[in-house]
């Protein structure tokens, strides 16, 4: 982790350099750390470290462990499943509130996201790609009207790149992913909210079994059945 200091907008910062430290194994899933530890490490002092560290235990990134320290999380292939069946039961009616309120500005800032990602895909650049794909859903989740779900459903993308999963390459290709978020355009600029509400979840079902079948594969775990049907309720 690189040094912060008493930089603007420390609070974002710090919670930025934990959570990328995380993700990238620099902070070891498993391990224990010291709040003392980390202030030092990022040149801070503990109070704005401890406060990120609460953020991050209520996103199932770390625990506190009592006179021991922060002991940081591994995703496990349950979690994957709660998180996907959480996103499926929040996003699906978001989307379809969102396009029924869409206006001609936020369709273009859609588009926009969309066109980054078709630019990431041609070159074959993956961490843009996969930037553009969350702001692309993350601008749907606002229009929605409900901030706190918009947040709410991010945060639990983090818990995913806990685990360093991607079906990029593995399961799927940028292409594959590309041609879903299409589709989900597609509608929303036709106007069609019942069918891209569809097509959203269509999209999060198919990344959550692709996903959670070859997490299970890498590990030699038998892949457990997901079970994720019940988040599509009958509907009158």
């Amino acid at each position: 982790m690189r040094q912060i200091g008493n930089d603007a907008n420390l609070a974002g910062k710090i919670l930025d350099e934990l959570k990328s430290a995380i993700v990238n194994g620099e902070l070891v899933a498993g391990s224990l750390y010291s709040v003392h530890d980390l202030a030092e490490r990022l040149g801070v002092s503990r109070t704005p470290v401890r406060e990120a560290l609460i953020q991050l235990a209520e996103r199932g990134m770390v625990r506190f462990e009592r006179n021991r320290g922060v002991r940081i999380l591994q995703t496990s292939l349950h979690d994957l499943e709660e998180v996907f069946a959480i996103r499926l039961l929040l996003e699906v009616p978001a989307t379809h509130r969102a396009v029924t309120q869409r206006t001609a500005a936020w369709v273009k800032e859609l588009g926009a996201q969309l066109k980054a990602m078709r630019a990431a895909a041609e070159k074959r650049d993956e961490a843009t790609f996969m930037a553009a794909d969350r702001r692309f859903h993350e601008v749907i989740n606002e229009a929605s009207g409900n901030v706190r779900l918009a947040r709410y459903i991010d945060s639990l993308r983090d818990m995913v790149l806990l685990r360093g999963a991607s079906t990029v390459d593995t399961s799927r290709s940028l292409s594959d992913i590309l041609a879903e978020h299409e589709e989900i355009f597609a509608l929303i600029e036709a106007g069609k909210a019942d069918e891209a509400a569809e097509s959203m979840r269509a999209h999060l079902l198919n990344t959550a079994r692709l996903l959670i079948g070859q997490e299970a594969a890498a590990s030699g775990d038998p892949v457990p059945p997901v079970s994720l049907e019940w988040t599509g309720y009958p509907r009158r």
